[in-house]
């Protein structure tokens, strides 16, 4: 298996997460990465998708060429509405974040610490930066789930003892899904969960930048098929 195939495809890295999910859930998807849960085929269970800008209840991404231009997501991507959904003004929108309903939010991120901090809104050494409504959703959501690679272009480790950039929330992320695998954070720090297809344990310690905890036996990462 090449390097290029190894791990899990970032839909199979949402769709993870996605597995998590309760029935009757107010799921929240931040901009990159964590917009392609909302293709996961959810079966039985009635899922209820938010975005900040105000669409609530909206479906799969848009197929190319049934995309309609006034509907979209936080990140400006072209959604789809399942029925009952809703349009609402930006402040309800936020309403519904600070008020506690959002059952979870899956951010991406630059850096995850192994105690649930996590940083998503500003590089080393950029000027500005905006930190959105990131804040809102990580202080607010009753859980917050991250989704990211493994590592940064350059190679450095995402997953690490502290993060090195400004953070967005302290101790709040409960799962983490890389292209190598599932990560929860527990009171004893980071665990290994479930590992990615051609990965080695061996291999994720390597690349992550910080004390991992490894059970003996690690399955596989669970994906419906």
């Amino acid at each position: 298996m090449s390097e290029r195939t190894k791990g899990l495809t970032r839909q199979q890295m949402c769709d993870r997460l996605a597995m998590e999910f309760g029935d009757g859930w107010i799921v929240n998807l931040g901009i990159g990465i964590p917009t392609l849960c909302s293709n996961f085929d959810f079966g039985d269970k009635e899922i209820i998708f938010h975005s900040e800008n105000g669409v609530i209840g909206y479906g799969p991404l848009a197929a190319p060429g049934k995309e309609d231009l006034h509907l979209v997501n936080a990140g400006g991507q072209h959604v789809t509405l399942q029925p009952g959904a809703a349009i609402v003004h930006h402040a309800d929108s936020f309403a519904l974040i600070r008020s506690g309903r959002i059952d979870v939010t899956v951010l991406g991120a630059y850096e995850v610490a192994e105690n649930g901090d996590f940083a998503n809104w500003k590089m080393a050494g950029q000027q500005g930066g905006g930190i959105g409504g990131a804040m809102d959703l990580a202080a607010c959501a009753k859980h917050v789930f991250v989704a990211m690679e493994h590592q940064t272009r350059n190679g450095a480790p995402r997953l690490v003892e502290r993060c090195s950039i400004p953070a967005t929330a302290r101790g709040v992320v409960n799962l983490v899904v890389t292209n190598y695998g599932l990560f929860e954070i527990t009171p004893r720090g980071m665990m290994l969960k479930e590992i990615g297809p051609g990965v080695t344990v061996d291999e994720i310690r390597a690349a992550t930048g910080c004390n991992l905890i490894v059970p003996r036996e690690v399955p596989p990462v669970q994906l419906r098929e």
